[in-house]
């Protein structure tokens, strides 16, 4: 975890400050040189992983956190639930690589403000930014007109997905088991029992119709494999 000491977003300062949370190293650093661009705003710290970026967030009180929801060995929508929870006067913006409606959805109910695509352009990212700032929601224009349907006419965001059946934590061991991680791995990441996670694979066997380990092992990764995830 980095901080950056700036006196302009010191108390009486007029910058507000960002907190950076992503595992790709280039990511943070192409947004800290955006940010750094921008008058009325700068980058206070980063992090690369969920546990590390919340204990500086306690810490440094940033105005708002930018958050992936794809992290290395962490989730960020618990990430994201944990901020609500415990730092609710953040504002959390989601700057992902999935365009699916569930990973919008499960976003923005778990407490985030805003959800923007890595691909935007830097101008609507630093938009998006100063969005959730003044206490407003910022989706892109296609998930809104989405959501805009789905309110309208009872539609929904999700595509048709194994993941649209699953809660948030199946979600998270769902990634795990497709990144070819083992029962025992994934207690580890997620800091739960080995037993809770063969609860949750039961479970998620269940609402997927497996039958056994194996085909849900094989679902797991050919669907991580779909997501083009690295």
């Amino acid at each position: 975890m980095q901080t950056h000491q700036t006196q302009s977003i010191e108390a009486g300062g007029r910058k507000k400050a960002v907190f950076l949370v992503d595992d790709h190293p280039l990511v943070r650093e192409w947004l800290t040189n955006l940010i750094h661009q921008q008058e009325d705003l700068a980058v206070c710290g980063e992090a690369d992983n969920a546990s590390e970026a919340m204990q500086a967030i306690l810490t440094l009180k940033p105005d708002v956190a930018i958050v992936d929801i794809g992290l290395k060995d962490s989730s960020g929508i618990e990430l994201i639930k944990d901020l609500k929870r415990c730092s609710p006067g953040v504002a959390v913006l989601v700057l992902s690589m999935h365009e699916e409606g569930h990973y919008v959805e499960r976003a923005l109910r778990a407490g985030a403000r805003g959800y923007i695509m890595k691909r935007e352009t830097t101008r609507k990212v630093i938009a998006a930014i100063r969005q959730v700032l003044q206490g407003k929601l910022y989706v892109s224009e296609d998930i809104a007109a989405a959501m805009a349907a789905q309110f309208v006419e009872g539609k929904t965001l999700q595509t048709h997905s194994p993941a649209e059946q699953l809660s948030d934590r199946e979600l998270e061991v769902f990634q795990l088991l497709g990144q070819g991680r083992g029962t025992r791995q994934i207690a580890e990441t997620l800091r739960v029992s080995v037993k809770t996670v063969q609860a949750y694979c039961a479970r998620i066997k269940e609402k997927l119709n497996l039958g056994t380990a194996t085909e849900l092992i094989r679902e797991a990764v050919r669907w991580h494999e779909s997501k083009g995830e690295g």
